[in-house]
This record gives C-alpha cells, sequence and structure tokens, in this order.
C-alpha cells in the first residue's frame, strides 16, 4: 500500500507524457504508485502508459474504451488507487523533484488533513509566475471556510479569481471515501470538486512554495470554440446548486447565482469569439443578444453590477450592460486578431 497515490488522466499526450513521468520518476520521495488513466487517446499514448507501467512495478495503467472526458479518468483512477493520500498531476504537466516529499513533510509537521502548495504557470511565450494558493500557514475550519469555500462559491468576477486547482492538493483518501466525491463534468469540475471536500474540514497546511508546474497549452479545450458551452455552464450551475443546498451556502453568499451567471456569461461571450467558432460575424452578435436575453443571465445583467474585475473583463461588462454589441465585437476584433 503506497502512502500516495498519484492519479494522471492522459488523452492525446505522447509529447508530454514522458516529461511528465519521469517528473514522478524523479521524486525524492519514493512510496508512491502512478495511475495512468489513458482516456480513449488515438495517439502514442496508450502504448507509452504500457510501457512505463512494464518498467516501473509502482507505475499502473489503464484504458478507457473511449474518450469519456477528464472527470471519469479521475474518477477511475479514484477506484484504482491504493494510497493513503491522493495526488493529482495532468499528463501535459510535471512536479518539480521535491514536490511530494516537501507536501509529505509538511503534512506531518502541521499534523493537518490536506496540504496544498503554489503552483508555477508556464506560458506558451516562456517565463512563468507563481500563483499562491494561500499565505503560508496552518488554517483551521472557520478560515478554510472564509478563504476557499466561499471564494469557490460565491465570489467568482472581482480579481483575483480563486482558482479550485485540485492538483495543488494532497487529499484524504478516507475522506475522499467518506463524502464518496467524484468529479462531474467537463468544465470547472475542480471548483466543485474542491468545494465539496472541504465542507467541514478541519485543518488545511499551506506552503507558498511552488511545487507544481503548470505548463499552459495552447492547444487546450478551453481555448478554443465550444459549441455546447452553454450546456456545460448551466450544468456547472445546477451542480452547484445541489451544493449550495446541500451544506446550507446560501445564507453566506446570497446573490451567488447572479454572481455566477454574470461569470459564466463573461465566458460564454468570449468563447463566441474563440478561435475556430465558424459562423460568421453577425451570428456571433445574434448569439450574444440572445445569450443576454436567456432569463438567469437578463435577471444577474437586471440585478447585479459587476465591479472589481480585471480591466478587460470590466470593459466587457460595461458593453453588455448597455447593449453595445457592435463595440463589443470589434474589441474582440482587437483582442483575438480576427
Amino acid at each position: 500500500m503506497p502512502e500516495i497515490s498519484v492519479i494522471a488522466p492522459v488523452f492525446q499526450c505522447e509529447n508530454s507524457l514522458e516529461r511528465c513521468v519521469r517528473s514522478v520518476l524523479n521524486q525524492t520521495f519514493s512510496d508512491w504508485e502512478l495511475i495512468l488513466i489513458d482516456d480513449g487517446s488515438g495517439d502514442r499514448s496508450p502504448a507509452l502508459c504500457d510501457a512505463f507501467a512494464a518498467s516501473d512495478s509502482r507505475i499502473r495503467a489503464f484504458h478507457q474504451p473511449r474518450n469519456m472526458g477528464v472527470s471519469e479518468a479521475r474518477n477511475r483512477g479514484l477506484r484504482e488507487a491504493r494510497g493513503n493520500y491522493i495526488a493529482f498531476l495532468d499528463a501535459d504537466d510535471e512536479y518539480i523533484p521535491r514536490t511530494l516529499e516537501t507536501l509529505w513533510n509538511l503534512r506531518l509537521r502541521s499534523g493537518a488533513q490536506t496540504v496544498g502548495c503554489a503552483i508555477e504557470n508556464i506560458p506558451p511565450s516562456g517565463g512563468g509566475y507563481t500563483e499562491l494558493l494561500l499565505p503560508e500557514g496552518l488554517y483551521h475550519h472557520d478560515e478554510i471556510r472564509e478563504k476557499i469555500i466561499l471564494p469557490l462559491f460565491g465570489e467568482r468576477l472581482k480579481a483575483p479569481i480563486f482558482n479550485g486547482y485540485s492538483v495543488r492538493y494532497l487529499f484524504s483518501s478516507a475522506r475522499i471515501r467518506e463524502l464518496d466525491l467524484k468529479f462531474k463534468g467537463a468544465y470547472l469540475e475542480d471548483d466543485l470538486f474542491v468545494l465539496a471536500y472541504f465542507q467541514g474540514a478541519d485543518t488545511l497546511a499551506v506552503t507558498e512554495q511552488a511545487l507544481y508546474r503548470y505548463i499552459q497549452n495552447p492547444a487546450s479545450a478551453t481555448r478554443h470554440y465550444m459549441p455546447n458551452i452553454m450546456t456545460v455552464l448551466t450544468d456547472y450551475i445546477d451542480r452547484k446548486a445541489e451544493l449550495a443546498a446541500k451544506y446550507h451556502l446560501m445564507e453566506y453568499c446570497p446573490d451567488w447565482r447572479d454572481n455566477s451567471n454574470w461569470a459564466n456569461l463573461l465566458i460564454a461571450v468570449a468563447n463566441e469569439y474563440a478561435h475556430g467558432n465558424p459562423k460568421t460575424m453577425r451570428e456571433r452578435r445574434e448569439e450574444i443578444k440572445s445569450l443576454c436575453e436567456r432569463p438567469e443571465m437578463a435577471g444577474a445583467i437586471a440585478r447585479l453590477n459587476p465591479k472589481g474585475m480585471g480591466r478587460n473583463k470590466q470593459l466587457v461588462a460595461f458593453l453588455i450592460r448597455k447593449r453595445w454589441f457592435s463595440a463589443l465585437e470589434l474589441l474582440y476584433r482587437v483582442k483575438n486578431r480576427i
């Protein structure tokens, strides 16, 4: 029984998979297993997964019969995991050599049930910047609710946005089983998993060290046009509402739905001007008008005037509220070089 199970969904990652797996093999902490979940890849990824599994007994490879999405891949990993603690690693990314050792020792020193770290973001242009989880320290129940749960649930507009990346934590397997947690959906699935995990959590220890290297991928699905974006975002709101009812979160954030709908509207508008959208510019304008007239969006626009966002988002929100859709189109033509 390994102490840590590292779960890595794999889909069409033949160019980055070896770097990712090597980053686990090079860990200074050795009591781990690596679970590779090939999610119906059509490239060399399945063969690479099997080759890594054959080369080290700590690596196990599983194959989904078809592409079922990152949530189902992670859920398969959770079912197969044998470790007392769970870490997630995306196949595009990598650990630094002391990641697992640092997290493990932080857990031992602090006595915390869960530990988390900063992330080093590596953009395609090179360089990088560190995104902290929280200031270094030990956080208890009330602080976890204030600094993680409520930002994930209620405030999705004001900068800086709190991101619910599951890859920055070392989770308790026992707690995941106790709560029967699963990933759901194709977008923002991390936010909801983390939100549910920390309900009633007692302690979280945080380091400001950037132990996870997020290699930003220009080919990521979130950077290209998604034709079913509103179905995905509506499903996200529905699942969020289920958590709100289950854990009585609405008393802390009564306007959470308007806040989240505004955030979804900004995502959906940006999606209309993303690369790969086959619609004409006129069709995009009409689609955005239609989005703004949906009852949930129209209600959010009428009731909530977003404040505190970054300059670009603030301008987009202003143009939406004014219904200046031609100006909105011009803004995105310049921004995205359309």
